[in-house]
């Protein structure tokens, strides 16, 4: 969601700008824009197309310099619509609506009060061109400009209200950008030779281009020249900005993981490297132990006694998994919480819990909001499960297991889930060994279990023909049921979430037991109902559940465990699973579900990998 790339160099820099972006294509966008300062004064170029059709405006108009910004929106305030896009241009008491004047800026966020600060604007004589909140803060600067950038920013920064991250530049000050965030991702690029310096919202975006970042801290601006650069960062105490230093780390940020290779779309490629990506996320695993978390994990799993898990989406049904293995396997009572609901609740703290956050990219804005609420409660012992070891969410929490899966390009989670999973599989045992609830012999059988996974998950994989002929069918459908029992229901959640999300089939999961209670009104012929069916102790009961549908004329698509006994026949198809895998089997179930979204989507001729509406990384609330 949301991409920002900026630069100061004596070479030109557009080509690096466009780069960067096409690097941030895969967290979702509907317009695009750059902005440099040439021939004296500021140009752009804006498209509501994608980042190569922005490299051809900028060919045909010649824009060209050595100082730019670059942005990929996601709608939010305002219709995706040219004269939406980033970059903005400050319009002051008496410009012409159309003519740029002396500001440019792009921003990632929301702005809460940008309402009021509209009002004020127009008072003082600004003209605003466009709906969104970001272009109060183009105005706001230019406002308070007096022949220094930098302290514009710094005077504009504490009148706003919400997240952000912001990088602009002025056409009175060639050879200078100034950026910030607050509550909203960016990182500074240190040139090479030094002469030249980067931001960008992602450290993806700077690959090819500089692996020396620093990871801007909450309340940091960054001053940027050819040769040199400066952090300043708001002193709460003092009310002021005043100088720090950050650490210059070295990140390999390749992109090579994201080519597409063989594959048709991003998510099938994403589908077939889960078995690597979970021996990966394996691969330092020799035995369960609590330091796989982090130095001092024993001596905070020996204090906690409950557990919180806060996610959003795909992340959120992964926690709801693991409720079923800790409170059965670590008996250690867990709640879980969606994200962006938790902070805005009267809820019940407790030092004494550990407080688990989950996210693919470790951005996410609700997640990170939700661990500073809870830590502001008085619960500090923190732990997250993520797939970027330097984002802002493994600062943020003491103990970390970085999963292993690799970039995810398409928006619609796969490897992700799967080896978010496996982490928080691993949680368990450690907490379950700590608390004296795993025997040596329970933790030789887990483990063997979990090395056998990527085997396990390649045979899997190997039923995608059959699972492409129901997709046929799925395609010509605008409704359907998931039903799952127990430690499957979340799985069943996740399948009906990931039809939704690429093929715009509205999809919706139930506890099978819940059929009674209401859904079972929606079934008809032409209500295709998948059931995640191992052979577990609700086995039976789910059987009875499938009766159930059938009575009612509905038809039954069964990924069932080889000795389920549950036979295809009028109304019920049944696609066997290799093998049952006990507690694990969710990791397994949840695969072919993934396949069916996938064909369903591709049959509908939908963007698989960029679904509209929707983004990669939710980086605003």
């Amino acid at each position: 969601m949301c991409g920002i790339v900026g630069a100061v160099s004596q070479r030109n820099i557009v080509p690096v700008l466009i780069e960067g972006l096409k690097r941030l294509e895969y967290r979702g966008y509907d317009s695009c824009g750059v902005a440099v300062h040439q021939g004296g004064g500021l140009k752009r170029a804006r498209s509501t197309s994608r980042v190569a059709e922005l490299l051809s405006l900028t060919a045909e108009d010649g824009i060209a310099a050595g100082t730019g910004i670059a942005h990929t929106r996601w709608a939010t305030h305002g219709a995706p619509a040219v004269h939406n896009a980033h970059p903005h241009f400050s319009t002051g008491p008496g410009s012409v609506a159309d003519a740029p004047g002396r500001i440019a800026l792009v921003h990632n966020g929301i702005i809460e009060n940008h309402d009021e600060l509209r009002a004020e604007l127009k008072a003082r004589g600004y003209v605003f061109t466009s709906q969104t909140d970001t272009e109060v803060i183009a105005h706001l600067i230019d406002h308070h400009y007096d022949g220094d950038l930098l302290e514009a920013v710094q005077q504009a920064l504490p009148r706003l209200k919400g997240a952000y991250a912001v990088a602009v530049f002025c056409r009175d000050e060639p050879q200078r950008v100034v950026a910030a965030r607050e509550g909203s991702p960016l990182v500074l690029g240190v040139g090479e030779d030094g002469t030249e310096h980067f931001v960008a919202s992602d450290a993806l975006a700077l690959a090819g281009v500089t692996d020396r970042i620093v990871y801007l801290e909450e309340g940091d601006v960054v001053d940027l020249q050819p040769g040199r650069y400066w952090i300043s960062h708001l002193s709460a105490e003092r009310g002021r900005y005043e100088p720090v230093e950050r650490e210059v780390r070295v990140v390999q940020a390749h992109s090579g993981a994201v080519e597409l290779g063989p594959y048709r779309h991003y998510m099938q490629k994403e589908i077939f490297e889960q078995p690597v990506a979970i021996a990966n996320t394996l691969d330092a695993v020799n035995a369960i132990s609590p330091e796989i978390f982090g130095d001092g994990a024993y001596r905070v799993f020996k204090d906690v006694d409950k557990v919180l898990i806060l996610a959003c989406g795909t992340s959120y049904y992964a926690g709801l998994t693991a409720k079923y293995w800790l409170e059965s396997i670590a008996k250690i009572p867990t709640s879980i919480e969606i994200a962006s609901e938790y902070r805005y609740r009267d809820s019940v703290p407790n030092a004494r819990t550990l407080v688990v956050t989950i996210s693919q990219s470790g951005e996410t804005a609700d997640t990170l909001a939700a661990l500073k609420h809870a830590r502001s409660l008085g619960m500090l012992h923190t732990l997250t499960v993520c797939n970027v070891a330097t984002s802002a969410m493994v600062r943020e929490c003491a103990h970390a297991f970085i999963t292993r899966a690799g970039a995810e390009i398409g928006v619609a989670s796969t490897k992700a889930f799967t080896t978010q999973l496996v982490g928080l599989f691993l949680l368990t045992l450690a907490l379950a060994q700590t608390r004296g609830q795993l025997s040596p012999e329970q933790e030789a059988d887990y483990l063997k279990a979990l090395r056998h996974l990527p085997v396990a998950v390649q045979a899997v994989l190997a039923l995608e023909p059959q699972v492409m002929a129901w997709s046929e069918e799925f395609a010509r459908k605008e409704n359907a049921l998931f039903l799952g029992r127990g430690l499957h229901y979340p799985i069943a959640l996740e399948g009906a979430l990931k039809l939704k999300e690429i093929s715009y089939i509205h999809a919706e999961a139930y506890p099978a037991g819940e059929l009674k209670h209401g859904p079972l009104a929606l079934v008809t012929a032409e209500m295709p109902v998948v059931t995640v069916a191992p052979n577990d102790a609700l086995l039976e009961k789910l059987k009875s559940n499938m009766q159930e549908v059938r009575a009612r004329g509905g038809q039954l698509f069964v990924f069932a465990d080889a000795d389920t006994h549950i036979e295809s026949e009028a109304g019920v198809h049944v696609i066997r699973m290799p093998e049952h895998y006990g507690a694990l089997s969710p990791i397994l179930h949840v695969v072919p579900l993934q396949l069916l979204a996938y064909h369903t989507a591709c049959a509908r001729g939908t963007d698989v990998d960029k679904p509209r509406n929707l983004a990669k990384s939710v980086t605003v609330e």
